[in-house]
């Protein structure tokens, strides 16, 4: 069937901003100190042990947002907690975009080969599928992919190394495989960045999972976020960074959410997952899914103001609040439900919002909350006061609902026939891997293989909000939707898309995206003065590396589940 992509454009209308209510609040105010100044660090050549295993860190899986919230001695990171994938939204529209993007310029970013055995000489494990961030600004291009980084030129030309995030971070290697017995640096991962115009720095944002002993792949059950910030407008340049303690448990000056241990009801470390970022004039923002750490249990979406002057200006200790989404008394909770993945917004063009002593605006949506997997409700999130943010932290949060088009959490998504090549080397018993061995699995994993590992079909997303700008006053924001398209054969994950006017309570605009007989999956994609929907076609590609693309001298700046 021809390929036929969709456009819903919805007319604009007003609707309803329904505040939720705002009670006494609590806010936890912490200070994050710094813990390493310094420049960006040297890349080692490959040592002699590179090629040797384990491939892949045993207790870290990832779930990609499909709906479970797993937990064990596997711990699962980008969880998700929708009940299963609601009925495809009708979509019978065919309207041409009024834009006609040019591509000027395509750049192959970092790929598996840079990550495992360049960055940190061979010291990393192999990772898929890949995280992957994209921020532009002075001149640069700053790529960061699990778990490396890289900076190029706007013409796509390398000025640095590939450089390993535990290295970047301060740490010791992700795996050290010139050790015997072998050690274990800190487990990083969800990397993501912004270019600030407004204080010309360079922010850089991991969550890293501290190991038990460095002999062993087991956690201690500490986590937290780092932030990096570059010392200047010059990524290639030092960089300051700062660590926030995230486990939730009482410990490091963290505040106690009562997370449990596995099947044993005892006190545990919570998990701060899937962390985005944001900015406005005053503030720095990072927002998580909690999660206990090692059972299921969902128990909301966390808020973190950082002072962004402090952070910009390298001082030894930063003002930080966090704001709890499940405490009852913040008066944010809809049909008793916490946040979840509460997505912070940036600016373009250094446009902020200054009312209320300064405002940062947040979006969520509803739909993984519905056990019918569909929703026509966000949750419009405002912290205000953030110029307090510098001197006496007195923030304050509310959360008003918008009534919107319906979304449906979307199902999975088929690939297009071709090569898997890990799966099918995990699966392969007939490959010669030394004289006496057979098995291309072995080059994986140290015992147990070979392991049956037929191609699946692909988690498409939960809905959960992908990207919020704050552009022109307006916030446009696009999240995952199952549709059903007019003549099409089967349902398919697209995109749902909104522009909101968070004054006036007017959805501006808003629609769906979508082609006949494949799937689509909203990308975050900012560009200077200009914000433009992100979007990906699945069974248009493969597993590989990455590219970033130049169109008509604008630059996107992207993140989100890569190299699908």
């Amino acid at each position: 069937m021809r390929a036929r992509f969709v456009v819903v454009l919805c007319s604009a209308f007003v609707v309803m901003l329904l505040p939720l209510g705002i009670a006494a609040q609590t806010q936890t105010v912490r200070q994050v100190p710094l813990t390493r100044s310094g420049p960006l660090p040297a890349t080692p050549p490959m040592n002699a042990n590179a090629q040797t295993g384990p491939e892949l860190d045993s207790v870290l899986t990832d779930s990609d947002s499909d709906g479970s919230d797993a937990g064990g001695s596997g711990i699962s990171v980008n969880r998700g907690i929708a009940k299963g994938p609601g009925a495809g939204i009708q979509s019978s529209g065919s309207v041409k975009a009024k834009s006609n993007p040019e591509l000027n310029l395509s750049v192959d970013g970092i790929n598996h080969f840079e990550q495992r055995f360049v960055a940190a000489g061979g010291n990393q494990f192999s990772i898929e599928p890949p995280d992957q961030g994209l921020c532009v600004g002075n001149g640069f291009v700053l790529e960061t992919v699990n778990d490396t980084l890289q900076v190029f030129d706007t013409t796509g030309n390398p000025v640095s190394a590939p450089t390993a995030l535990n290295s970047f971070y301060g740490y010791p290697p992700a795996i050290d495989r010139t050790k015997s017995p072998l050690q274990f640096g800190p487990e990083i991962t969800d990397p993501s960045c912004i270019f600030d115009g407004a204080t010309q720095r360079w922010f850089h944002v991991v969550l890293t999972l501290d190991r038990a002993i460095p002999t062993s792949q087991a956690l201690n059950g500490n986590n937290h976020l780092d932030v990096a910030v570059s010392v200047t407008a010059d990524p290639t340049g030092a960089w300051n960074v700062y660590s926030l303690p995230v486990q939730d448990d009482g410990s490091q000056g963290t505040p106690d959410h009562h997370c449990t241990l596995g099947k044993n009801p005892a006190h545990g470390p919570c998990l701060g997952d899937y962390p985005h970022i944001g900015a406005d004039a005053n503030g720095f923002y990072i927002t998580t899914n909690e999660f206990n750490l090692v059972s299921p249990g969902f128990r909301g979406a966390q808020i973190y103001a950082f002072s962004k002057r402090q952070l910009a200006a390298g001082v030894p200790f930063v003002n930080v609040v966090q704001f709890d989404t499940a405490d009852p008394g913040l008066g944010v909770q809809l049909d008793g439900a916490p946040g979840f993945t509460v997505w912070p917004a940036t600016s373009t063009g250094n446009q902020f919002e200054g009312s209320q002593g300064g405002t940062e605006y947040f979006l969520s949506s509803e739909a993984v909350f519905q056990d019918s997997g569909v929703d026509s409700r966000l949750r419009l999130w405002a912290v205000g006061n953030t110029s307090s943010i510098d001197t006496a932290p007195a923030l304050s949060i509310s959360a008003n609902v918008v009534n919107t088009i319906p979304y449906a959490v979307p199902g999975r998504a088929n690939q297009k026939v071709g090569d898997f090549p890990q799966g099918q080397c995990l699966a392969d018993s007939t490959i010669q891997v030394s004289p006496k061995l057979f098995g291309c699995w072995r080059l994986l994993a140290a015992s147990g293989g070979p392991f049956t590992n037929t191609e699946k079909v692909v988690d498409s997303n939960d809905s959960r909000m992908q990207q919020v700008v704050l552009a022109n006053g307006k916030l446009w924001a696009a999240l995952d939707t199952g549709l059903i398209i007019s003549g099409d054969t089967a349902p398919r994950a697209g995109i749902a898309f909104f522009v909101i006017n968070p004054h006036s309570g007017n959805v501006d605009q808003q629609g769906y995206a979508g082609i006949s007989g494949n799937n689509r999956h909203a990308k975050r994609k900012r560009c200077d003065g200009l914000y433009r929907v992100g979007q990906r076609s699945l069974s248009k590609c493969r597993l590989c590396g990455h590219r970033f693309h130049h169109r008509r001298g604008r630059h996107s700046r992207c993140r989100g589940r890569s190299g699908t």
